[in-house]
Protein backbone atom coordinates (compact mmCIF):
# COMPACT_ATOMS: atom_id res chain seq x y z
CA UNK A 1 0.00 0.00 0.00
CA UNK A 2 1.12 3.31 -0.89
CA UNK A 3 2.16 6.55 1.36
CA UNK A 4 -1.30 8.62 1.96
CA UNK A 5 -3.78 5.21 1.46
CA UNK A 6 -6.62 3.70 3.06
CA UNK A 7 -7.00 0.68 4.30
CA UNK A 8 -10.70 -0.66 5.29
CA UNK A 9 -10.38 -4.18 6.85
CA UNK A 10 -14.03 -5.71 6.83
CA UNK A 11 -13.54 -7.80 10.33
CA UNK A 12 -10.63 -5.66 12.20
CA UNK A 13 -10.59 -7.96 14.95
CA UNK A 14 -7.04 -8.46 15.61
CA UNK A 15 -5.56 -5.77 13.71
CA UNK A 16 -2.67 -4.75 14.82
CA UNK A 17 -0.84 -2.58 12.39
CA UNK A 18 -2.53 0.82 13.12
CA UNK A 19 0.69 2.49 14.49
CA UNK A 20 2.45 1.37 11.33
CA UNK A 21 -0.40 2.65 9.29
CA UNK A 22 -0.13 6.16 11.25
CA UNK A 23 3.77 6.41 10.62
CA UNK A 24 2.86 5.46 6.74
CA UNK A 25 -0.32 8.19 6.69
CA UNK A 26 -2.51 5.38 5.77
CA UNK A 27 -6.16 6.13 6.82
CA UNK A 28 -7.43 3.12 8.46
CA UNK A 29 -11.48 3.09 9.14
CA UNK A 30 -13.03 -0.13 10.47
CA UNK A 31 -16.45 -1.22 9.25
CA UNK A 32 -19.32 -3.86 9.05
CA UNK A 33 -20.61 -4.57 6.25
CA UNK A 34 -24.86 -6.26 5.31
CA UNK A 35 -24.95 -7.96 2.20
CA UNK A 36 -26.65 -4.92 -0.30
CA UNK A 37 -27.28 -6.25 -3.87
CA UNK A 38 -26.90 -3.09 -5.48
CA UNK A 39 -23.81 -2.45 -3.46
CA UNK A 40 -22.36 -5.79 -4.85
CA UNK A 41 -23.00 -4.68 -7.97
CA UNK A 42 -21.33 -1.19 -7.85
CA UNK A 43 -18.39 -2.71 -6.37
CA UNK A 44 -17.84 -5.31 -9.01
CA UNK A 45 -17.61 -2.73 -11.55
CA UNK A 46 -14.92 -1.23 -9.44
CA UNK A 47 -13.42 -4.39 -9.60
CA UNK A 48 -13.92 -5.00 -13.17
CA UNK A 49 -12.43 -1.80 -14.13
CA UNK A 50 -9.47 -2.02 -11.67
CA UNK A 51 -10.79 1.02 -9.33
CA UNK A 52 -9.98 -1.61 -6.29
CA UNK A 53 -7.82 -4.63 -5.87
CA UNK A 54 -8.05 -7.48 -3.91
CA UNK A 55 -4.43 -8.55 -2.73
CA UNK A 56 -4.48 -12.91 -2.22
CA UNK A 57 -2.34 -13.81 0.49
CA UNK A 58 -2.85 -17.78 -0.20
CA UNK A 59 -5.19 -19.97 -1.51
CA UNK A 60 -6.37 -23.16 0.14
CA UNK A 61 -8.63 -26.37 -0.91
CA UNK A 62 -11.57 -25.97 1.56
CA UNK A 63 -10.46 -29.66 2.52
CA UNK A 64 -7.38 -28.05 3.88
CA UNK A 65 -8.94 -25.60 6.24
CA UNK A 66 -6.57 -26.01 9.06
CA UNK A 67 -3.83 -25.27 7.09
CA UNK A 68 -5.52 -21.74 6.60
CA UNK A 69 -5.87 -21.14 9.94
CA UNK A 70 -2.37 -21.69 10.48
CA UNK A 71 -1.09 -19.43 7.97
CA UNK A 72 -3.51 -16.69 9.59
CA UNK A 73 -2.00 -17.62 13.49
CA UNK A 74 1.53 -17.27 11.79
CA UNK A 75 1.10 -13.63 11.05
CA UNK A 76 2.04 -11.04 8.70
CA UNK A 77 -0.34 -11.55 5.62
CA UNK A 78 -0.37 -9.99 3.04
CA UNK A 79 -3.79 -9.74 1.70
CA UNK A 80 -6.76 -12.07 2.02
CA UNK A 81 -6.90 -16.08 2.94
CA UNK A 82 -8.50 -17.70 0.41
CA UNK A 83 -10.51 -21.20 1.25
CA UNK A 84 -12.04 -22.65 -2.27
CA UNK A 85 -13.45 -25.70 -3.78
CA UNK A 86 -10.57 -26.82 -5.55
CA UNK A 87 -10.54 -30.55 -7.33
CA UNK A 88 -7.83 -32.47 -5.44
Amino acid sequence: MKRGGALFPIFPLGFTGHDEAEKLGITVSATQVRSNGAQLLEIGGLLDHGAIRVIIDSTFRLADASQAHERASRGNIQGKIVLAAMPD
